[in-house]
């Protein structure tokens, strides 16, 4: 079975607290875009795990399909497989790529060997890989708060807008990023805040993550500056960066710099 693992991007990141468990409450909008991945999963004599593409980082045994595969396999007498991910979305880009890849992985495992799991099961399972993993078993606009992992549907429609993300070549660690976030309740929520017209989340919309990234890597406000400059609705960094974003009413024209850039992409939403 082939899928297409998608990413996402925060539409606005509130960092709320610090939790007893070491990590960070949060409040979030998670967005899905059609910037995917390839992944295949046949049932095998043997798990194999083979990736093409962009570098996927790190040991092998700590790739998330594989761990979302062994997580299913404590639980249900599921055979061997065959994975093979070729590799899109970049890495480090505060994307997701790895958790949405996790997520596939558990979907395709659940349809080909019939689990007859429901999507909270799914999410349940996805939760315990990574804390914005649950949000790709639906391809639905998201609030995501606790860690990340409790979900509640959004009504936010970009249909007919042209987004454009640049992940430039710049490594954003998540150690990095929150080192220098101070928590703190905002005095208005965000599920108010994003329901105001797109033309105003500029004014209302923050990624609390900006504040320090922004500062220690000049090039990544550039980009947020550049697509401001190109009459962007709103630009924002995702989640921990280092790629940016940009929501424009019409489609933009590239110039030969953009081009040459490693990693961007567009589309009509």
């Amino acid at each position: 079975m082939v899928v297409f693992p998608h990413c996402k991007i925060n539409l606005g990141l509130d960092i709320i607290s610090k939790r007893e468990d070491g990590y960070h409450a949060i409040d979030t909008v998670f967005y899905p875009v059609p910037w995917t991945d390839v992944l295949e999963i046949i049932p095998s004599r043997q798990l194999l795990f083979t990736s093409s593409g962009a570098i996927i980082p790190g040991k092998e045994e700590d790739n998330l399909c594989l761990k979302a595969y062994h997580l299913i396999r404590k639980d249900f007498d599921i055979g061997p497989v065959n994975i093979h991910l070729h590799k899109i979305i970049p890495t480090g880009a505060g994307l997701g790529g790895g958790s949405s890849d996790a997520a596939y992985t558990l979907r395709v495992l659940n349809e080909i060997f019939e689990l007859q799991l429901d999507k909270e099961r799914l999410q349940n399972y996805a939760s315990r890989i990574g804390s914005d993993c649950a949000f790709f078993i639906q391809n639905e606009p998201m609030r995501g708060s606790g860690r990340g992992e409790v979900l509640q549907p959004v009504s936010i429609h970009l249909k007919g807008k042209y987004m454009v993300i640049i992940k430039p070549e710049v490594h954003v660690s998540t150690a990095e990023a929150y080192a220098g976030v101070v928590p703190q309740v905002p005095s208005a929520s965000l599920m108010d805040r994003v329901q105001s017209p797109i033309e105003k989340w500029g004014l209302y919309l923050k990624n609390d993550f900006e504040k320090t990234v922004l500062s220690h890597h000049p090039a990544i406000a550039r980009l947020k500056e550049q697509l401001y400059s190109m009459k962007a609705v709103y630009a924002s960094m995702s989640g921990s960066g280092s790629s940016v974003f940009g929501i424009f009413n019409e489609e933009i024209k590239t110039d030969a710099a953009w081009e040459r850039l490693a990693h961007w992409s567009g589309w009509l939403l």
